[in-house]
């Protein structure tokens, strides 16, 4: 030890001498503080425990910023982007929903995906740990993303056996969808009446693929097939899981990009089809009006937060792979663009498609009615001199025929409606309105029966949709796997595949007969309310509790640069206002629309909308309520001290030869941060730093005193003192 150390001075001198902690340290080999007089926590010292700290320092990352791209735009681009987006265009004005959703967009989405990307990197904890970690009090926030993820992931992978089962039967020409079965009775074979009476697609759906039940209540047992596909879709996910995101990113490189490959060939094959353009002209054509329809802003506000895929943990688990330098705010702005143009991309691609099947409708519509209207001439029904000369019935187009329909409407006035004529408009065909499992599995496979090489068509088609349910599934997962495994240290290979079966088993509930039920209820009610909520707390526990001006400061030194005031204010006014009136819009719909499904009838080869049964509603009732619970819940035992939140004491620790100072409790006008390193280069630690979590009315922790149990008044660190100082 050197001469002129204090300790030196005391051992030759018989003078006073007043030590610090700082002289101490200056001169001796880093010591491990759990082992050492130095444990200022009270806390004995674990071995697990530090071999559980230790273990975290080698936290997983990604291989690339382009498998981390990869991965964020496979779990925000989904099945949402291709069946969700399109209807809600057509429905609330075409070209001008475009309008609503990206302003929603850049004021809600883009500021709250930025939010948990940067959360994530910054702690680097999943969602539990995260929001543990901001807030102890709300860090039900994080168990209830699991749980919603859970719901999701439930009927999610549901759909991806559907179209797992789809791709199987698509290695067949011609596609089993597209004309109907012919059954015996007696020595003579007909057509299937149910089929007869909706079409071939809509059979196959119904009857083939689900064996639908005629409502709810009948549970019909379970579909070997779909219980097969759904096996395998789960098979499919456990491989992609089992080793975390080594497994996971790799998978992205192709179940991410091959859906773009589909989409761009899908479409230069769309617009080469008779009648595509029409579809496009009438999707893009504004209806200025909507604009003003507040149900159009809701509808815009529900699909891009959950296009983003905001609430569910995923995003907070992908990121918190992250170096800590990782520029978080240009992949928020890439990633909710990309996301926004995949869902045009998607849109051209459905209405060109639609577009074309519209046309082929109309051309069968005015042959079946050409054909009435020879039969009325020739019974003398209809008089020829109806009939103008130029028209030839044999090759009639639909202009001639919409001719021949007024002349007809007009002259026979009274008796019009006994003729059984259709207008046969191409816009009543543009008109119908279809989106989910009816645009996949009906319309699109119906269309696609008329492609050349519709077997090759259909493959794509269904292995894009493999493949989008795909990566949405991992990033649902991580949202449960990685903050469990982060909070309980449970080993990920067991965890996720005791997971996965786990999941299959409660999902045989959506392979019974009745299951695309289940799914719909699921799917209506499970998510929307709880992530609102989610959602809110997670803006309000950054922007109010943890504190906007602390956040930005600490993203200033994380990114390298200040992030545009324009977050500031979103942060801390505009989203919170905007996803509380979402989150009361949401109430009022619920309350206003009747719980219900619309039910396949056999006998009637028709949909019927039914009312949910009482044991039903109490079911749906019970997953809104359980997937809010954990935020009372938590909030309720930490605001009583029920449970430890782990975060009530301060500690040093002492890492790699120097010592790091975990202090987090700073006074609200304190901006100095607390992370220091000896080099500017040097990376913080992974582990992230504790807040105090002191129950009302406590002293801040740099006001504390000792105590007699042992522990040390936090006089002995400085939060702003200079590590070289010490």
């Amino acid at each position: 030890m050197p001469k002129n150390s204090k300790v030196t001075q005391r051992e030759h001198s018989s003078e006073h001498v007043t030590e610090s902690v700082a002289d101490l340290l200056a001169h001796q080999e880093p010591v491990d503080y759990k082992r050492s007089v130095l444990n200022v926590t009270g806390e004995p010292w674990d071995r697990q425990k530090e071999g559980d700290e230790e273990l975290d320092a080698e936290r997983p990352a990604w291989n690339s910023k382009l498998q981390y791209i990869l991965a964020q735009i496979g779990y925000s681009v989904g099945l949402g982007n291709v069946w969700r987006f399109p209807y809600l265009c057509q429905k609330n004005g075409g070209g001008a929903y475009l309008v609503p959703y990206l302003v929603l967009l850049v004021i809600i989405g883009l500021p709250l995906f930025f939010l948990e990307l940067a959360v994530g990197q910054r702690i680097r904890r999943g969602s539990i740990g995260v929001w543990n970690y901001i807030c102890p009090r709300l860090g039900g926030i994080g168990y209830a993303s699991c749980l919603v993820c859970f719901f999701v992931g439930l009927y999610y992978n549901v759909i991806i056996g559907w179209s797992i089962f789809y791709f199987f039967k698509s290695f067949q020409y011609p596609l089993p969808w597209s004309e109907c079965p012919l059954v015996k009775n007696g020595s003579v074979a007909v057509v299937e009446t149910e089929c007869e009476r909706s079409s071939a697609t809509t059979y196959f759906w119904y009857r083939e693929a689900l064996d639908i039940s005629n409502s709810i209540s009948e549970s019909g047992g379970l579909n070997w097939k779909m219980t097969l596909c759904l096996l395998v879709a789960w098979s499919l996910v456990g491989l992609a899981m089992i080793k975390g995101i080594q497994s996971s990113g790799k998978v992205m490189y192709f179940s991410s990009l091959f859906p773009y490959l589909v989409l761009v060939c899908f479409l230069v094959r769309g617009l080469l089809l008779r009648g595509a353009v029409d579809g496009i002209m009438h999707m893009f054509t504004p209806k200025l009006d909507k604009m003003l329809d507040p149900q159009v802003w809701r509808e815009a506000a529900t699909q891009v937060f959950f296009a983003l895929g905001l609430g569910f943990g995923g995003v907070i688990a992908f990121s918190s792979y992250n170096k800590q330098d990782n520029n978080c705010h240009f992949d928020a702005t890439l990633v909710s663009f990309i996301n926004f143009f995949t869902s045009v991309l998607a849109t051209l691609v459905v209405f060109a498609v639609l577009g074309f099947k519209a046309n082929i409708m109309n051309e069968k519509c005015v042959v079946e009615n050409a054909e009435k209207i020879l039969g009325y001439l020739n019974s003398n029904v209809l008089s020829h001199d109806l009939i103008p000369p130029h028209v030839n019935f044999s090759h009639l187009t639909a202009k001639d025929y919409n001719e021949m329909y007024r002349v007809i409407m007009t002259v026979k006035e009274g008796h019009f409606k006994e003729l059984g004529l259709d207008p046969c408009l191409l816009e009543d065909e543009l008109n119908k309105s279809v989106q989910g499992t009816g645009l996949a599995f009906i319309a699109f496979t119906e269309a696609m029966t008329h492609f050349p090489a519709s077997p090759f068509w259909s493959v794509m088609f269904f292995l894009m949709l493999i493949n989008l349910g795909l990566g949405s599934m991992i990033g649902t997962m991580s949202g449960i796997t990685t903050p469990i495994i982060d909070t309980f240290k449970v080993r990920k290979e067991v965890f996720t595949v005791g997971c996965c079966i786990f999941a299959f088993l409660v999902g045989l509930i959506f392979v019974q007969r009745s299951g695309n039920y289940f799914v719909t209820m699921f799917d209506d009610y499970s998510a929307t309310l709880p992530l609102t909520v989610v959602v809110i707390l997670e803006n309000i526990a950054v922007a109010w509790i943890y504190g906007t001006k602390k956040f930005m400061q600490e993203l200033t030194e994380m990114l390298g640069f200040r992030p545009y005031q324009f977050y500031y204010y979103t942060w801390k006014y505009v989203s919170p206002i905007c996803m509380a009136v979402l989150m009361t819009a949401s109430i009022i719909q619920l309350g206003v629309s009747p719980p219900g499904y619309s039910a396949w009838i056999r006998e009637e080869a028709a949909e019927k909308f039914l009312f949910y049964p009482t044991w039903a509603m109490a079911i749906l009732i019970s997953l809104i309520i359980l997937a809010s619970l954990p935020l009372p819940l938590v909030f309720i035992l930490r605001q009583f001290h029920l449970v430890s939140d782990g975060s009530n004491a301060l500690s040093v620790t002492y890492k790699k030869g120097r010592m790091m100072k975990d202090i987090s409790n700073l006074e609200d006008n304190d901006e100095t941060r607390f992370i220091l390193s000896k080099v500017p280069s040097e990376m913080p630690s992974p582990m992230p730093t504790h807040r105090s979590y002191l129950g009302p009315g406590s002293n801040s922790p740099m006001e504390m005193s000792s105590a007699p149990n042992g522990r040390y008044g936090s006089g002995f660190l400085l939060a702003s003192t200079p590590e070289s100082e010490l």
